[in-house]
């Protein structure tokens, strides 16, 4: 709901600070007085083009600050996390203009600069502006499918699930098409591959433990004759143990002639025990570094083997393992690849079958609410001297491609302004006075489903009187009750239902044309309603029949 308006500068007014309520407001003055400057001052908020010639003459920039009470709260959020900008949930949306006279301008929400595109996507959702040459809201026909299910209180979920389903089933097989052919030109190639791997059938770690094989290997190939030296030198027929042994056996026989020669034994003792254990760390060393000659060669080769396959297929040999089970899924996928599609096909099938259902489904709920929605403005047309006039609601089937998560319909309200003329999308055959009639028409059957909160209309009752401007203006005031709406209007019928009413004057001190608004009270009210009734001579009867009008309202 717009709740302030405040502008500066902008043609004739110098400095205008509004506040709106809920419900019907009107806006009343003369001719040429600048109605359509509050609205073109409004539009500049809104996101409409920036024209330096907005600007008061003399001034140098022009400023327009709307603030908002938000009624759908989670779509704008969402508008402006997309956008990057902060709200709170809690505060008004305030929305700033600002228009320089030497050209350009910059926009502002909450404070944080936002571009003209932004406050156009919020505009549409905050507000709906109808007047001669309007061509959104309710004459837009992409957006007559949302505002008929929203009619219809339509479930659209089921629809949309099916459509993603729908949407994943393509994609699966598309994708398995494009492997298959993919594929099948890699075939011989897979073939060769997948026999090369399989053959030597790698294992992940397998160059690891055959590289320390192969090193270990190659150390015991080097240093084989000098162990070898070592054992005969320590342990040999002619060794150090032997003569150790041989000295043991003739110390052994004379050690008692002296408690030295004792010692010198025990000490002997000890040398063969670390003799002989260091005999045994040499022979279990030259056992961890035996080798074959023909194991090292067969260690080398598949090391190799190992290496040359992986710098071809360019992965790491330790990568070679799931390299081979990867190509030959996708061998096998060729092989197997016709039951693959086949069942993708008909999985496919199936998808298409249950969207088709769901939509078919929502396309009779369409048809029903269809039917209801042609009835309700049917009987809004008459009193709104569009006696003449057919209105409907299009339901027609889409072609496959155009198939969505909202179904397959195309909808569009249409009418005939005239007995045996066509039916035509509504903003091409109707004459201005006619839209505006035609747009309250539908605002009230459609009871605001899915409108924005606050709705203007420009100038509705144009061309229009009597029992008409009074139909229009009973109308608007029932729409009014769950929304907020302001009417710009010229007649006194319309003007009495307005639960607030603002005058558009223009004034004139000799050197300064201003154009301002003020909310008028009861007396000032019957007044302006007279005026609007007898012209610029007020009349008692005028002022007894605007008395008459605002009781009746």
């Amino acid at each position: 709901m717009l709740t302030a308006l405040s502008i500066r500068d902008v043609v004739l007014i110098e400095a205008l600070d509004l506040e709106f309520g809920a419900g019907l407001g009107v806006l009343t003055g003369e001719t040429g007085a600048g109605k359509s400057i509050l609205l073109d001052s409004l539009g500049l908020a809104l996101g409409a083009r920036a024209d330096s010639g907005l600007v008061r003459q003399g001034a140098p920039q022009a400023a327009v600050t709307a603030s908002f009470e938000l009624a759908d709260r989670a779509a704008v959020a969402a508008l402006l996390d997309d956008s990057g900008l902060n709200h709170d949930p809690s505060e008004p949306l305030t929305i700033r203009r600002l228009v320089k006279a030497d050209g350009g301008s910059r926009a502002y929400v909450n404070d944080q600069p936002a571009s003209a595109g932004l406050l156009r996507e919020l505009g549409a959702l905050l507000v709906e502006i109808h007047g001669q040459h309007d061509d959104r809201g309710l004459l837009n026909p992409r957006g007559h499918r949302a505002l008929l299910d929203s009619f219809a209180r339509a479930d659209t979920a089921a629809v949309a699930a099916a459509h993603r389903a729908l949407r994943d089933a393509e994609d699966a097989l598309a994708a398995a098409h494009a492997e298959q052919e993919s594929a099948a030109r890699d075939r011989e190639w897979l073939e060769h591959a997948v026999t090369e791997l399989t053959k030597l059938a790698p294992e992940p770690g397998e160059e690891a433990v055959l590289a320390e094989r192969r090193a270990t290997m190659q150390r015991g190939e080097k240093i084989a004759g000098e162990l070898q030296a070592i054992a005969e030198l320590i342990d040999g027929s002619d060794g150090a143990l032997t003569r150790l042994r041989q000295a043991a056996r003739i110390l052994e026989r004379i050690a008692e002639d002296h408690p030295a020669l004792a010692e010198a034994l025990a000490a002997l003792d000890r040398a063969l025990n670390e003799g002989s254990a260091t005999q045994e760390g040499i022979d279990s060393a030259a056992d961890a570094l035996a080798f074959d000659p023909a194991a090292l060669e067969a260690d080398e080769a598949r090391l190799f083997e190992l290496r040359g396959l992986a710098r071809k297929h360019r992965v790491q040999p330790d990568d070679l393992a799931e390299l081979t089970d990867t190509l030959a899924v996708r061998l096998e996928r060729i092989e197997g690849g016709e039951g693959l599609i086949t069942r993708l096909t008909a999985d496919l099938a199936a998808a298409e079958t249950a969207y088709v259902a769901a939509a078919e489904a929502l396309s009779a709920t369409r048809a029903a609410a269809a039917a209801r929605l042609d009835a309700a403005v049917a009987a809004e047309l008459a009193p709104l001297k569009l006696d003449a006039a057919r209105f409907r609601t299009t339901v027609e089937p889409l072609p496959r491609d155009q198939w969505s998560a909202a179904g397959r319909d195309r909808v569009e309200f249409e009418v005939s302004t005239n007995p045996g003329a066509p039916f035509a999308p509504l903003i091409k055959i109707a004459s201005g006075g006619e839209l505006s009639r035609f747009i309250l028409a539908l605002k009230v059957a459609l009871a605001e489903e899915g409108g924005a909160r606050t709705l203007i209309f420009d100038e509705i009752d144009r061309g229009v009187g009597g029992a008409v401007a009074s139909a229009i203006g009973e109308r608007l005031a029932r729409l009014a009750a769950g929304t907020q709406l302001l009417v710009v209007t010229h007649s006194p019928q319309v003007a009495a239902r307005g639960g607030k009413h603002l005058l558009i004057a223009k004034s004139h001190d000799g050197f300064v044309t201003r154009t301002g608004v003020r909310q008028l009270d009861e007396a000032e009210r019957r007044e302006e309603i007279a005026r609007m009734l007898s012209g610029a001579q007020i009349t008692d009867e005028a002022r007894a029949q605007a008395e008459r009008l605002l009781e009746a309202a």
